[in-house]
């Protein structure tokens, strides 16, 4: 046994060794080997995100136009569009139950914004979801109060864990009203009144509710009886339209997948389109350090995508037609506002979401979307993908364009190889030529070197320089080039 003084000096000693160890480590190059005639498979997988509803992306707002030009700028496919509970009035197009002789229709909220994301995706699939069912279809002990003002936040308004009717028709009408506002010009109301809307949108996929294990504490059982009921009037006034279910958040139980994906459980007629799930990397402890973030991160999604895996083989074993969507992927740490979140954050946040991308490309998920476009103080600000106050993008939405415009399904993943801890690399063929995703997920500079036959190759970059910018473009030198601390680059190998 050493004694304490000895071990200090026995450290003392080696500091220099140590120091030198450390920099040579530092300065070695990462070289990247590929073999292009091996491929290991062929992605199915689509980058995108998801925008949900608030006073930030409302027309009016002073960063609506930088949002939806952000958001138009992806290109992207399967964007979800949510308006949610807290702003209630944005979220509930009928807020009062009808009466004999009235009924309390109002899509004054909802119009305005769904119209500008409909324009803003126009030529690319939607999944939307008009995930908040009114507070008056569930036995509460009283009414439910909302806010007069639309703008005022109410988390209390999902009151409630059994239906007034549990033969799910009530809720199945409300949505097919809806849905009919959307997409064929208005509806009859439950007065025999007809409100016309003269929209007409295409609606590709609808998903059905939104985290249900939290909303309102559904069980799996009622979950597929109101989904079997929800489609199947939906069905009848768009067969086209492709449907997703369960949406949970904690996904650490098999119970809503082994029952959901089981056809026995549903009606003959109704289609399983598709699944969603959600994860967020959280810090793993209260007030743990920030530079530590990232590496909780990359923890907890590690132990997500042991959970993917199950939730897949359940998938393949029962439903192996239906597509996998997880549909909220993103990061939260607590934030009460932007004073709370390190600059490196955003760049970190996106790091995790670009390797959660690519691991979940190497599953075989159809889905991988970022949450959310905007969020803000009081409204999850952590999570956001642009400035709150600007509008303008930041690196956690510039590492989502980056992939967006670099990698598709289709796309023939090959055999990769280089040898380093957390840098992570995928080479790819893609149809604009061969790629490399490259993800330093380190504090540290990486100094990385491309494989032979990669001389004037293309590099863009997202790091924590590029901040609110678009990503760098350069060409590396001698075929070596240096990652920044948790960057996300595309190698064109021209």
């Amino acid at each position: 046994m050493i004694h304490m003084a000895g071990t200090a000096k026995l450290y003392l000693n080696l500091l220099p060794a140590i120091i030198l160890f450390s920099s040579v480590v530092n300065a070695q190059e990462n070289a990247i080997t590929v073999d292009w005639n091996k491929i290991t498979m062929v992605s199915r997988t689509t980058p995108t995100l998801q925008l949900v509803e608030n006073p930030k992306v409302r027309p009016g707002s002073p960063i609506h136009n930088n949002v939806f030009k952000a958001l138009n700028d992806l290109q992207a496919d399967y964007v979800r569009y949510v308006p949610w509970f807290p702003y209630t009035k944005m979220a509930v197009a009928e807020l009062k139950a009808p009466t004999k002789t009235e009924t309390f229709w109002d899509f004054t909220w909802l119009d305005s914004t769904i119209e500008a994301f409909m324009q803003a995706t126009a030529g690319h699939s939607v999944v939307i979801n008009f995930s908040t069912t009114p507070a008056w279809m569930w036995q509460t002990d009283s009414l439910v109060p909302y806010p007069d003002n639309a703008y005022q936040v109410n988390w209390n308004y999902n009151q409630g864990t059994v239906l007034r009717d549990t033969t799910y028709k009530e809720m199945a009408a409300y949505y097919a009203r809806v849905f009919s506002w959307y997409t064929k010009g208005g509806f009859t109301d439950e007065r025999g009144l007809f409100h016309s809307s003269g929209h007409f949108y295409k609606i590709p996929f609808w998903e059905v509710l939104n985290e249900p294990d939290l909303e309102h504490n559904i069980s799996p059982v009622v979950y597929t009886a109101m989904y079997d009921a929800i489609v199947s009037e939906l069905k009848k006034i768009s067969p086209a339209t492709k449907f997703i279910g369960i949406s949970v958040a904690f996904n650490n139980s098999p119970d809503y997948f082994d029952y959901f994906l089981d056809h026995k459980n549903h009606h003959p007629d109704i289609p399983l389109d598709g699944i969603s799930y959600h994860f967020y990397g959280t810090p793993l402890y209260q007030k743990q350090q920030s530079d530590e973030y990232p590496y909780a991160f990359l923890d907890k999604a590690n132990a997500f995508l042991a959970k993917v895996r199950y939730i897949e083989s359940i998938r393949k074993r029962l439903s192996p037609e239906t597509i996998t969507t997880i549909n909220e992927i993103g990061t939260i740490i607590g934030a009460n506002s932007g004073d709370d979140i390190p600059p490196a954050y955003w760049i970190q946040s996106g790091a995790m979401y670009a390797y959660l991308f690519l691991e979940l490309t190497k599953i075989g998920i159809d889905v991988a979307g970022e949450s959310q476009l905007v969020g803000y103080p009081t409204q999850f600000p952590d999570v956001s993908m642009v400035n709150w106050e600007t509008g303008n993008p930041n690196s956690r939405y510039r590492v989502l364009k980056l992939l967006i415009e670099n990698f598709a399904p289709g796309d023939q993943l090959v055999n990769t190889s280089l040898d380093a801890d957390n840098i992570f690399c995928q080479a790819y063929i893609t149809a604009k030529g061969k790629k490399l995703l490259l993800i330093n997920y380190q504090d540290r500079d990486a100094k990385i070197k491309l494989p032979p036959g990669s001389e004037n190759a293309g590099l863009e970059t997202v790091d924590i320089s590029t901040g609110e910018r678009p990503p760098t473009k350069t060409i590396p030198a001698d075929t070596v080039f240096t990652l920044k601390p948790f960057a996300v680059a595309v190698v064109d190998l021209k």
